[in-house]
């Protein structure tokens, strides 16, 4: 072991999570470029009220898909390995059967909820009827291409090179079509039958690459079935639903913030703040990537090495999410305003300060990034749930107070109360779980 600094295990995760962040990283960032020329032409097409709309449907699409989808690639990686490891290769497969089936089954329920949410917000959200049917297509389209088992299968086998050729479908695919729209269909419509064909196209890329990187390892597609995989797999269910809850809390609070945005101050509001939270997104993008990378070293050294491994890991994942915390920061000081100015326009620039303040909520999540894939790898994805959701309702709640007083920049400051005070009970959390793991294997 390395007495200054970790044992050669903790290394290997950390270099592990460096090179696959990388992978994501090159796909990202691929998908970053590409985001800032489709949103030029997108703002600067539609104009701000147009987009408001379609930036609402948009947000619309996404809180019911995240409301129903579960992070079942999470169950491919976790439930999975040890089948993988031990070659059973039937019982990953039910694994992954399982995962599929409750995809299919959140797709349909999906359908649902998205229908009446149209009917009883359509009009609120100032969408016609034949925008209202548009935006439930697009919805379906959103949730029969939900793609978080393929990529659990490429996470597994730490394919995270092929997960990021796929995910570059998406950015590409919306950039030829809204440069089809832009000359064919300059308007909602047409930048909607864009967005749908992009996600389609990545759905498919990413099966096509998951069941060729699994192959025979797989198992087979015939043997038992599907929903066996609760036997033999003992939390499978439990660890699902805790999962989903907390993605869904984390997701919906975002996108439902938009759509409070615009019931309250209209689709322009709402186009401004969706452009901004989507520009600092962009740019805090690596917290995401770096949650997956690390949720998956965390969960191997956990099983695999002790305490002071993990501990090890988790340390320098931390400093690694202060110094990207402090960069980002400083390139939405700098370029953040003449950046917005070039890729929407200047009537977009009032949004500059929404950018910054969604930008300094992003960054703060960015630096508590390792909180809660350790406590979801050391089996405390209860609390973990318990504190997203304070923490969720805490920010609706500054939301709706502060929107209403403040307008949108008081939404904008809504996220950065909230996302300190998570990372406050997040960090506090983590540090007992690592005190409470040294405990009982001492």
């Amino acid at each position: 072991m390395d007495s200054k600094d970790g044992s050669s295990g903790a290394k290997e995760g950390f270099a592990r999570i460096l090179a696959n962040t990388g992978w994501l990283l090159g796909g990202k960032g691929v998908g970053a470029v590409l985001s800032l020329a489709y949103l030029a032409i997108v703002t600067r097409t539609l104009g701000v009220a147009d987009f408001g709309r379609f930036a609402l449907i948009l947000s619309a699409a996404t809180i019911v898909k995240t409301l129903v989808s579960f992070e079942s690639w999470q169950i491919v990686v976790r439930y999975g390995q040890p089948h993988l490891m031990s070659a059973n290769h039937d019982a990953l497969n039910r694994v992954l059967r399982f995962c599929i089936l409750i995809d299919l089954a959140s797709a349909a329920a999906g359908g649902v909820i998205a229908a009446i949410i149209l009917v009883a917000f359509g009009p609120m959200m100032e969408l016609s009827s034949a925008m209202a049917w548009q935006t439930w297509f697009f919805c379906m389209v959103m949730l029969i291409t939900i793609r978080s088992s393929p990529t659990g299968v490429l996470r597994l086998f730490d394919r995270f090179d092929s997960a990021a050729a796929a995910e570059t479908m998406i950015p590409i695919g919306r950039m030829i079509g809204a440069a089809i729209a832009w000359a064919l269909m300059p308007n909602i419509t047409g930048y909607l039958i864009a967005w749908g064909v992009a996600e389609l196209l990545c759905a498919a890329v990413y099966w096509s690459l998951a069941l060729k990187v699994g192959g025979n390892k797989l198992g087979d597609w015939r043997t038992g079935r599907a929903m066996e995989a609760r036997l033999e797999n003992p939390g499978i269910v439990t660890f699902l639903t805790a999962t989903n809850i907390q993605t869904t809390l984390v997701s919906t609070g975002q996108q439902l913030a938009v759509v409070v945005v615009g019931l309250f101050a209209g689709p322009a509001g709402a186009g401004l703040y969706r452009l901004a939270n989507q520009l600092a997104q962009a740019l805090t993008k690596i917290s995401g990537l770096l949650s997956r990378s690390i949720f998956v070293e965390l969960s191997r050294t956990h099983s695999s090495h002790g305490t002071d491994e993990l501990r090890t890991l988790f340390r320098r994942t931390n400093r690694l999410a202060y110094v990207a915390g402090a960069v980002i920061i400083a390139l939405i000081l700098t370029v953040g305003h003449p950046l917005l100015g070039l890729i929407a326009g200047k009537p977009f620039l009032p949004a500059y300060p929404l950018l910054l303040l969604l930008g300094i909520a992003a960054c703060i999540d960015l630096l508590g990034v390792s909180y809660r894939p350790l406590l979801m790898a050391t089996d405390r994805s209860a609390l973990s749930l318990r504190i997203t959701l304070i923490t969720t309702l805490l920010l609706l709640t500054l939301q709706a107070v502060l929107l209403s007083i403040h307008g949108t920049i008081g939404a904008a400051s809504a996220n950065v109360i909230a996302s300190a005070a998570g990372f406050i009970m997040m960090g506090l959390a983590s540090r007992k779980a690592m005190r409470r793991d040294e405990a009982h294997q001492g």
